[in-house]
């Protein structure tokens, strides 16, 4: 009997062969969740496993930011790949911050952007950043200062220009996620922005951009002219 992973269209090419010939990006989720997995159930090749985690958490980004309990709950899966899934994540976000900390100036919001996504784009609650830079725009460290609601979050002024004067920051810039998937900033995210500069601006610290999150899209203040 032919084995279930022969079951695919002609010139179907496995992920790991996929990769090394044409490259990572290339990779659709379902693949690059196989490669994870490495191996399926008995009756249920890795591919389709794949497909079925995927079919049931919703989509790749629900399935990573699931709950340990639920994540294990399914057939597959378990401490061991829930353990392996965070730390690749956890590996992502140093990557991307290891690479914002070697920008010669942060002059462009793309770098900015994909660590951003990174770190915020899979939290179910409103949070709020604050990435600090040298007097060279280069960056320092970034701070989650405030958690919220999934549609709210309670931002307090001093305590940004706190984090900022604790590491002699003299520049930031700030950031929050939208859980709802919309990026269109609210009244209050106008508001806070403006009483933001306006506190920083006292101690002499430039607030260089306001950027709002979603998993798969942003909007920045300054390149919108809002600041």
């Amino acid at each position: 009997m032919q084995a279930k992973e022969k079951e695919f269209s002609p010139g179907y090419c496995a992920p790991r062969e996929k990769l090394l010939k044409y490259g990572v990006n290339t990779l659709s989720d379902t693949e690059l969740l196989a490669i994870f997995l490495r191996t399926g159930l008995p009756g249920t090749n890795v591919m389709m496993l794949a497909h079925q985690l995927l079919q049931q958490f919703g989509s790749f980004h629900k399935l990573v930011s699931a709950k340990y309990n639920d994540f294990c709950a399914k057939p597959g899966l378990g401490l061991t790949k829930y353990s392996q899934l965070q730390a690749s994540v956890e590996l992502s976000r140093r990557y991307l911050g290891e690479q914002l900390s070697k920008e010669t100036s942060l002059t462009s919001s793309v770098t900015t952007r994909y660590y951003l996504q990174n770190l915020l784009g899979h939290q179910q609650r409103e949070t709020f950043v604050v990435l600090l830079l040298d007097n060279q725009h280069r960056f320092i460290l970034h701070k989650e200062l405030f958690t919220g609601t999934y549609n709210a979050v309670e931002v307090h002024p001093r305590e940004v220009v706190r984090a900022a004067l604790n590491e002699n920051a003299s520049a930031i810039i700030l950031a929050h996620n939208h859980p709802s998937g919309s990026i269109i900033p609210s009244q209050a995210d106008y508001i806070i922005t403006e009483k933001i500069i306006s506190a920083c601006q006292l101690v002499d610290i430039n607030v260089l951009d306001h950027m709002i999150i979603c998993r798969n899209n942003y909007i920045s203040f300054a390149e919108k002219g809002w600041l």
